[in-house]
């Protein structure tokens, strides 16, 4: 099961301070951005699927 849209939003704002502090070293620091991109991935198909049901509801309400 995957996270909730909430933790994986937290796990990315870490993952972007740790970024920005510029104490990772080259190896840490891809692994970080490559974990960033798979949450942020996960981040846009959970906002999407809300959108899809928002919109699936306001549809059958407007009938």
């Amino acid at each position: 099961m995957s996270e909730s849209f909430e933790n994986n939003l937290k796990n990315l704002e870490m993952i972007v301070e740790k970024l920005e502090s510029g104490q990772c070293g080259l190896d840490e620091s891809l692994k970080l951005y490559t974990d960033g991109v798979k949450l942020s991935a996960d981040c846009k198909k959970q906002l999407e699927s809300a959108r899809q049901k928002i919109e699936n509801l306001s549809d059958y309400i407007g009938k």
